[in-house]
């Protein structure tokens, strides 16, 4: 009986530690953001933007930080140290999407999974250049054919693109956040 007890409770043990596990590594779905939500970087408020947006999500933190661009997203993850703190980052899927202006709900791909289109006519909401995020290359290669640019994943997506200001643009050394216009 005692040998019965041990077996259960060290099974038990086992299987408890399983379900900690998985519930410390479950990654966050994509939430939807409101009309209150700024972007992370801008400080402006999502809605009042056309175009894809980002969020990234913290294990620490119950809600996301929002970005009010994609290049915004893409950007601070590129900063030092914020990858190792990610738990995972989405960004409109604007094959999805209900139109340019508003992305609308539920149509987010996950970062990693997709395909981007750069340097193409469209502009992101803060008027700068942007990588726009498709989860399927079909929807990617049309929207080429009817905007320009060329697809890339996330990780070829130069770091010039990311950091660098429209041309005619200038940066005051007291506003580095213009950065991530």
């Amino acid at each position: 009986m005692r040998r019965l007890s041990a077996t259960l409770l060290v099974l038990g043990g086992v299987f408890l530690s399983g379900c900690f596990e998985q519930a410390k590594t479950e990654t966050p779905g994509p939430q939807e953001f409101t009309s209150e939500d700024a972007g992370q970087i801008c400080g402006m408020l999502l809605s009042d933007h056309a175009g894809p947006k980002g969020q990234i999500h913290i294990p620490v933190q119950q809600q996301p930080m929002w970005f009010t661009t994609v290049r915004d997203t893409l950007a601070y993850l590129r900063m030092p140290d914020s990858a190792n703190q990610i738990s995972v980052a989405y960004v409109s899927d604007m094959g999805k999407a209900q139109s340019w202006a508003v992305p609308g709900p539920g149509a987010w791909v996950k970062l990693q999974d997709a395909f981007f289109v750069i340097d193409s006519e469209r502009q992101g909401g803060m008027g700068a250049p942007e990588a726009i995020p498709f989860s399927q290359r079909k929807d990617a290669e049309t929207f080429v054919l009817e905007h320009g640019g060329v697809i890339v994943r996330h990780h070829d997506i130069p770091h010039a693109y990311l950091f660098e200001l429209p041309h005619g643009s200038e940066v005051s050394e007291d506003d580095p956040a213009a950065l991530h216009g």
